[in-house]
């Protein structure tokens, strides 16, 4: 980046370049996203599966994915089949655990991209909690508030190769980032940020029913 001033627009954009790389590194197809931004008003989880990380630090901020049941099994079973798993050995239910766990897996592959190159870009460090994965019922809507100060939230359509769309949602904080003078980027070690990513212990898809569970949207803290 060259620009004087990177925005939150800025950061988003970066997070949209996590996402499409990530996803379309790890179903060898294309995951594109479009290149007009919505703003919303607040970030919601929604069907069919929702996912989502907090993280803090240089600035702090929430990340959501909503998934549709069609893009979420594209994307589990494609993942799957190019390492190499016979596709007769796959989940056919979006609402499979496996299928939670595959997502939550590459939510943290793309958080994990996400916070290197905010590192080399922004030369700030930010901090990712375990992402959480919701299957939805489809009279459910949850929000999560966050509290962030002066939070600007925004809208992202992506699409997968099969035409499936799934969208992500970003809130944080009203910021802007300043460059003073030219500086060296710091390098990044892709293979220490595999090894983080490995450690980190794979969420499991939890189901919400139509009576929401006021105890366990308590425990998330929404």
């Amino acid at each position: 980046m060259n620009d004087k001033v990177i925005s939150t627009d800025a950061i988003l954009a970066m997070l949209c370049s996590s996402v499409s790389k990530v996803l379309t590194a790890a179903t060898k197809t294309p995951v594109t996203y479009s290149p007009m931004v919505q703003k919303i008003k607040r970030t919601c989880l929604r069907p069919d599966i929702g996912c989502f990380v907090l993280f803090d630090g240089g600035f702090a901020g929430l990340v959501i994915i909503n998934f549709s049941a069609a893009s979420a099994l594209e994307i589990y079973r494609s993942y799957m089949m190019s390492m190499g798993i016979p596709e007769s050995e796959l989940a056919v239910r979006h609402t499979s655990e496996e299928v939670g766990n595959t997502l939550g897996e590459l939510m943290n592959q793309i958080v994990g991209d996400f916070t290197g190159n905010v590192g080399q870009e922004l030369l700030v460090s930010i901090n990712q909690n375990q992402p959480k994965m919701l299957t939805i019922n489809k009279e459910v809507m949850v929000s999560i508030d966050t509290n962030l100060d002066r939070a600007q939230a925004r809208r992202v359509a992506f699409k997968t190769a099969g035409r499936n769309m799934f969208y992500m949602e970003l809130a944080m904080d009203k910021t802007e980032f300043i460059k003073l003078h030219d500086f060296d980027r710091e390098d990044i070690d892709p293979d220490r940020i595999l090894a983080e990513n490995k450690q980190i212990k794979k969420p499991a898809a939890a189901k919400i029913p139509a009576a929401l569970d006021t105890s366990l949207l308590d425990e998330l803290g929404i």
